[in-house]
């Protein structure tokens, strides 16, 4: 037999006895000088830190970025140059559910990606949609207050949900989305990715274009009915994460097909919508989706709780070669993740394991808590600028203006947005059977809120298209005749007090 490890401390010491607690003899009291069982309860109160606000239930997997197409002209990111390979980590998610939540729910899903380039990191935080419920980030609060609990019942509220979206058409795009089949995939190797937001890829010159990301499966799209969904949760809370790690460990790596969809930067303005608006996607007519790539997951993280649940994304990670755009949600989002970050897991998260740059970092960041990486090479340097040879700004890493500008002020992100063509197009999309699908899956979520709730978000549903409205209304009488059915039988068992009235 192999000699094992010697237990220690936290300290390194050798731990003789780690079955029994030191007392004043067989039956006395413990002993306050028993420090390693204070250090090991005192360490579990601390296991656990705050979850994360949203997505907080999460799943993820290393892998690789392979990059098998040319968009050197539009980008001189050394991560997008043809035959690149990249590592990377990607952790999936829900958006609405708390870190138990059941895995098998209707909500989006996350779709965050970090890949370790050889010039820093690089995270592309998006979503299993190409749209959001909204176009502010104003509203992106209060958005999320309506999915999470009330705070007197603390209970999940659809009214709170419905009325929210009822009095914001631009949700009406992802919401037709969440309620379609692709809102309850099975696993999260069956969903596409999306960047979402419109970022821009520089190229050598310094000339700049937009950009969408798209990640389409390759193991085709699955997906749960609402039944499906609560026979599953019945059996298991953890489908996806068993689906998922299961399959990595027997090496059905799951895969992506990478694209950018490319739009000249003098674009902006000759289409009628806004290409900078999250709640509207790009029309494949109008930018034709290019092949760049593969990203494929082969590795299972070796502790959940370091790689996974301490992983830390953020769009305020970018390389020479990718930046931002004026999308209004991206730019808040910029600050907010790195935010969320440094309250979750301290303001030195990103020299974690998990989310250090393979690159290497010099910076003149000081202090406070977790402080465990070392000086620069000079101590001295500890400032800027200094003499002491500390690091330097990298003046060829500046990307070229902005050319948009304008007035300052709150413009109304309304006006002049049609917030109904788009999610026509996708409902013209949808066969019968789907469109039954969705007005049934509709129907289950708004039934018992508000009639006047209702009847504002049916009205939306209207306009997108009359079938719409309509079948959604179809689906909630139904509802109402089986729920009447229901108590009418139930009153009429023997056991009832009516029957036994009777």
């Amino acid at each position: 037999m192999a000699d094992k490890p010697t237990l220690t401390t936290t300290g390194g010491a050798p731990v003789p006895d780690n079955q029994n607690s030191l007392t004043a003899g067989r039956q006395g009291p413990l002993l306050l000088e028993d420090y390693q069982l204070i250090e090991k309860l005192a360490h579990q109160n601390r296991e656990r830190i705050p979850e994360r606000p949203v997505h907080a239930k999460g799943w993820g997997a290393y892998g690789t970025l392979t990059i098998t197409g040319d968009i050197a002209q539009y980008t001189k990111a050394k991560v997008l140059q043809p035959g690149a390979v990249t590592p990377m980590l990607a952790r999936f998610s829900t958006v609405a559910g708390e870190l138990g939540a059941a895995d098998a729910e209707r909500d989006v899903r996350g779709f965050a990606l970090k890949f370790y380039t050889e010039e820093g990191n690089w995270d592309l935080v998006g979503n299993n949609t190409p749209v959001f419920f909204i176009r502010d980030p104003y509203k992106f609060p209060d958005f999320i207050h309506t999915q999470k609990r009330h705070p007197r019942t603390n209970m999940r509220s659809p009214t709170a949900m419905w009325d929210f979206w009822s009095l914001s058409p631009e949700s009406l795009h992802q919401v037709t989305i969440l309620f379609s089949d692709r809102g309850l995939p099975i696993g999260v190797r069956h969903i596409n990715g999306y960047g979402s937001h419109t970022y821009s890829l520089i190229n050598a010159d310094d000339e700049r274009v937009w950009v969408k990301f798209h990640f389409k499966t390759q193991q085709g799209h699955q997906h749960w009915t609402n039944h499906e969904a609560t026979e599953i949760v019945g059996r298991t809370r953890e489908s996806t994460q068993e689906d998922l790690f299961t399959s990595i460990e027997k090496g059905d790596f799951p895969r992506w097909k990478v694209r950018v969809q490319i739009m000249p930067e003098s674009d902006v303005g000759k289409h009628w919508y806004d290409p900078f608006d999250l709640t509207k996607v790009w029309p494949h007519g109008d930018y034709p989706p290019i092949d760049i790539g593969v990203l494929e997951l082969n590795r299972n993280p070796d502790n959940y709780f370091a790689e996974i649940e301490q992983a830390a994304f953020s769009p305020s990670n970018k390389v020479p070669g990718i930046g931002y755009s004026p999308d209004k949600m991206l730019q808040a989002r910029v600050f907010s993740y790195a935010d969320a970050h440094r309250y979750r897991l301290g303001t030195h998260y990103e020299a974690l394991p998990v989310n250090a740059p393979k690159s290497g970092v010099a910076h003149y960041h000081k202090d406070g808590p977790m402080r465990f990486f070392p000086n620069n090479p000079n101590a001295d340097a500890y400032y800027e600028p200094n003499s002491f040879n500390g690091p330097v700004e990298q003046p060829s890493a500046k990307e070229p203006p902005l050319a948009l500008s304008g007035a300052a002020d709150r413009y109304n992100h309304r006006d002049g947005n049609d917030d109904y063509r788009q999610p026509r197009a996708l409902f013209e999309l949808f066969n019968s059977a789907q469109r039954d699908r969705l007005y049934l899956n509709i129907a289950e979520a708004m039934w018992g809120i508000p009639k006047e709730i209702a009847d504002r978000q049916i009205a939306h549903f209207d306009k997108v298209h009359p079938d719409y409205g309509a079948g959604v209304r179809e689906a909630l009488a139904h509802m109402d005749r089986r729920h009447a059915a229901e108590t009418a039988q139930q009153q009429m068992m023997p056991d009832s007090p009516q029957a036994a009235a009777e």
